[in-house]
């Protein structure tokens, strides 16, 4: 996140898609929106899963809140797909390629969408009132050209989460606050407390954009410059990966191909007490506690000092117009996001909110203490290049191969990378 930057308000101290063709159960939507002949229309809801496993999937949730919406509105049944990090992005493309478009969609980005001109703007599938319960700078990264076609659905931010009961048994004290600290202890780790993985490093195609840009921003790098252009190969950026490879990798202070390795495996790692310090979101908190991990919260180490500015994430829902059902996506919409729903995905994952009415909830109801670290960091964050409409293919490209420059030459594959960047720019 290099850089729109969002600060947001003094309040906020606060995934291949096998999908059926959309269409209503008695014949296709009207262009306005309005019922088939059969006066049902059945809306395509496709949605990233954010469980670890399937005792959380978030095919709970939609189950739940679709059942209850489709009891209270009966002429608008929801098909839910529910679709793993994975998968989704490249499904999600797969899908559009081939017609086979759905009416609501929630995952990682929306931009790509917006410039392929696939989706409703937020005014025509939102009421008044519940845009206007939307947090502010949150609703601002959804713009494109100044209008709003993402819908924010949760947000978060990353830390610095390390094991207490290892700091302990190596003889360290406090949290590394740079690189050459967090050196240091890995190799104390590594001497004393073996079987523990000192530094998880995922760098894997789940999330490998959201790692490199962490460690890019704790050198002055990070994937665009001031300009808004890309710099995947900037200096600073080639300098962090061959910081990485000489002083983790290479001495076996982390995962022996981090390339291959998602957050999905570090987060578990560190919930079962295999791996002493990671970067993580508000998630790991209830993974680490499930796992009786006694652990600590702390800003991301940098070169030279904690991160001033860490990574922030938002995560979207958008509507599309092919199958012209605006009306009722507006209502369904207008239901997904009333307090009573947006908080009972909030707690299930223990990730932050998008709408001032959950903000309020969650900041009073006195349940959320270790929540406060990230709510801290929250107003200084930097997030991914959201607006841009080339973001979604440059973030897959980053999935794919970023993690090759711990292994190879830095500089060659982030060049690689900086080429595809400014080709996918040229495509938009």
């Amino acid at each position: 996140m290099n850089k729109p930057v969002l600060a947001l308000a003094t309040v906020c101290v606060l995934g291949a898609l096998a999908l059926t063709a959309c269409g209503s159960g008695g014949g296709g939507g009207s262009d306005d929106g309005g019922p088939g002949p059969g006066g049902k229309v059945t809306l395509k809801l496709v949605a990233a899963d954010y469980g670890d496993k399937e005792s959380n999937s978030s095919k709970a949730y939609w189950k739940g809140v679709t059942s209850a919406f489709t009891a209270a509105h009966p002429d608008i049944a929801v098909d839910v797909q529910v679709v793993n990090w994975n998968d989704i992005d490249k499904q999600v493309k797969t899908m559009i390629q081939s017609g086979n478009v759905p009416d609501v969609l929630q995952t990682g980005g929306y931009a790509d969408k917006v410039a392929d001109d696939l989706l409703y703007k937020a005014e025509d599938v939102l009421s008044a009132a519940t845009r206007a319960d939307l947090i502010d700078s949150l609703a601002d990264a959804g713009r494109v050209k100044g209008v709003q076609y993402g819908i924010p659905f949760v947000s978060s931010a990353r830390a610095f989460f390390y094991n207490r009961a290892v700091f302990q048994q190596a003889g360290i004290t406090r949290p590394p606050a740079t690189w050459d600290e967090l050196r240091q202890d890995a190799e104390l780790i590594k001497a004393k407390v073996p079987g523990v993985t000192p530094y998880a490093l995922p760098l894997g195609p789940e999330e490998a954009q959201g790692e490199s840009m962490l460690w890019e921003l704790g050198n002055g790098g990070g994937p665009t410059g001031k300009d808004g252009a890309y710099t995947l190969d900037s200096q600073a950026n080639v300098d962090t990966f061959g910081w990485l490879r000489t002083n983790l990798v290479g001495p076996g202070l982390t995962y022996a191909n981090p390339a291959t390795t998602d957050r999905k495996t570090a987060f578990a790692d560190f919930a079962a007490g295999k791996a002493a310090m990671l970067n993580g979101h508000p998630s790991l908190i209830t993974m680490a506690r499930d796992g009786k991990v006694d652990y600590g919260v702390a800003p991301v180490p940098g070169k030279a000092g904690p991160l001033a500015s860490t990574l922030g994430v938002a995560d979207w829902m958008m509507a599309f117009k092919k199958n012209g059902h605006r009306d009722q996506v507006r209502t369904f919409l207008d239901f997904v996001y009333t307090e009573e729903n947006t908080l009972r995905f909030y707690e299930t994952y223990n990730l932050m909110p998008v709408t001032k009415d959950a903000l309020s909830a969650m900041t009073a109801s006195g349940r959320h203490k270790d929540l406060e670290p990230f709510f801290a960091l929250l107003p200084q964050a930097t997030f991914y290049p959201l607006g841009d409409t080339s973001w979604d293919a440059v973030s897959a490209e980053l999935k794919k191969s970023v993690g090759g420059a711990v292994a190879g030459d830095p500089a060659k594959v982030l060049g690689d990378l900086q080429k595809k960047a400014k080709a996918a720019t040229a495509d938009k």
